[in-house]
């Protein structure tokens, strides 16, 4: 850590962490309300549980992010972070606020929440993933703004850089976009049309900036390769998301009631998605294979590499299996769905706020990296949360290819329901699968508690490896 308010990070990333936790419980819920309907109910129907699973997944990537621009952005503008305080007071305000909506949900009757909350004045909920009541998205971007104006305010007064000027502008239209989850017009084409621009135009627009700064700022730290060299493929690779990501918004367009002709754009351009993400994962190994050093934090490296990989086969061959129109056309809203989702999200976003907290949490507490017994617990993690979320995927694509031959290809289609009886072996499955990530996870934590020896800032020939 080379400045004092980079500390401000390390609640954001101890809250990211323990969020990520709760979304991985409630997934195990919904997992088994699959397979037994009955399960937790009524204190927790199917409906809450996926709520607060899929929110608590928004909430504890947004303060991942906000955790890494917080470290990040004071040492690529080499001075400290306009207001450490400022930071600090939204920290908190968008831990309570986060807490309190999801104890709304799991306490309050959905419509009662909306009552209590002026849904009447502004209605912005009951829509999948902005479920939010109206104080909770006022919070949102109150917070956002805030953070913004710390970060734009450090970075406009220190270094300007590739990394971490990507990283801004990325959180800018992270800001911005959210903004349409205010609006909310009565007719279901146009609520679809606008609400994919918060959703699509996040995971597979702007956040792929966060994503790419944050991975090439790991690899400059870990391998010692030029900035110049690691910075010309972060424009490209931003390029080729934008231009893909933005105009790939049309794959949501096939059946909502939106002309004709965004089948041809949305299939063109969403098979063009995988590109950067390809690129990402070349990326990353070209950049550790040209390593001018070995730094000692390997559990940082595994995760960076495993990101590129992941991240590609999630949301670019995944993403891909089921993009085009007459492809999606059976495919749409079924298991294949969730498998793309599930992957897609670990790859490209979990995975990349898991490898900068494992690089900087040690530097956080006065390390380099942490000790070589706690590493290994790390990558044990690595390899079960990631061999596991593979598995998830193939059981989830299998139960999604079962699905769309009894359900709308046979003859003799069968009624929604009784599909699912047939594919429950899978649902089983994934269940399985589920409970190994979630040992992994508690080994991911459970490695920052690990007592060995440890390699600190002050040993000369390791605090270089960290600069």
């Amino acid at each position: 850590m080379k400045y004092q308010s980079q500390a401000v990070a390390k609640p954001y990333f101890i809250a990211a962490i323990g969020l990520f936790l709760g979304q991985i419980l409630f997934g195990l819920i919904m997992g088994l309300q699959y397979v037994v309907g009955d399960f937790l109910f009524p204190a927790i129907p199917f409906n809450v549980a996926r709520m607060v699973h899929t929110n608590l997944l928004i909430v504890w990537l947004l303060f991942g992010f906000m955790g890494a621009a917080y470290y990040l952005i004071p040492e690529e503008s080499e001075r400290e972070l306009h207001s450490p305080k400022l930071a600090l007071a939204m920290f908190w305000i968008f831990l309570v606020a986060g807490a309190a909506t999801i104890l709304g949900y799991l306490f309050v009757p959905y419509a009662s929440l909306a009552e209590m909350t002026g849904n009447n004045l502004l209605a912005t909920m009951g829509r999948e993933f902005l479920e939010q009541p109206l104080p909770t998205k006022v919070g949102i971007v109150i917070v956002a703004l805030a953070m913004l104006y710390n970060l734009s305010m450090t970075v406009l007064r220190g270094r300007k850089t590739a990394i971490n000027l990507v990283m801004l502008v990325g959180l800018w239209g992270l800001a911005i976009f959210f903004l349409f989850s205010f609006y909310n017009p009565g007719n279901l084409v146009k609520d679809k049309y606008y609400w994919w621009w918060v959703v699509h135009l996040w995971v597979e627009g702007v956040w792929e900036l966060i994503m790419g700064a944050m991975l090439a700022f790991v690899l400059i730290k870990v391998t010692g390769v030029d900035r110049e060299v690691i910075e010309k493929w972060l424009y490209v690779i931003i390029a080729m998301a934008l231009i893909t990501g933005i105009i790939g918004t049309g794959h949501h367009y096939y059946w909502i009631g939106a002309p004709e002709y965004w089948q041809w754009w949305g299939s063109v351009f969403s098979a063009l998605e995988p590109i950067p993400f390809f690129m990402m994962t070349v990326f990353a190994f070209n950049m550790v294979n040209r390593r001018r050093r070995e730094h000692p934090n390997k559990a940082a490296v595994l995760w960076a590499l495993g990101t590129g990989v992941m991240a590609f086969l999630g949301a670019g061959v995944w993403g891909f299996l089921h993009t085009l129109a007459p492809v999606n056309f059976y495919t749409h809203g079924s298991q294949i769905t969730a498998a793309h989702g599930h992957m897609a999200f670990y790859g490209a976003y979990a995975m990349v706020v898991m490898t900068m907290i494992s690089y900087t949490m040690p530097l956080l507490r006065g390390r380099v990296a942490n000790s070589a017994t706690a590493q290994v617990m790390e990558m044990w993690s690595f390899w079960l949360m990631t061999i596991s979320m593979v598995f998830i995927t193939l059981f989830l694509t299998a139960a999604g290819i079962l699905q769309i031959w009894l359900q709308r290809i046979s003859d003799t289609p069968m009624p929604f329901m009784a599909a699912q009886e047939q594919v429950a072996l899978f649902y089983w499955m994934r269940e399985v699968a589920g409970l190994v990530f979630l040992v992994g996870i508690l080994l991911y934590i459970g490695s920052f508690f690990v007592k060995g020896k440890e390699v600190t800032v002050s040993t000369t020939a390791t605090a270089a490896a960290a600069a």
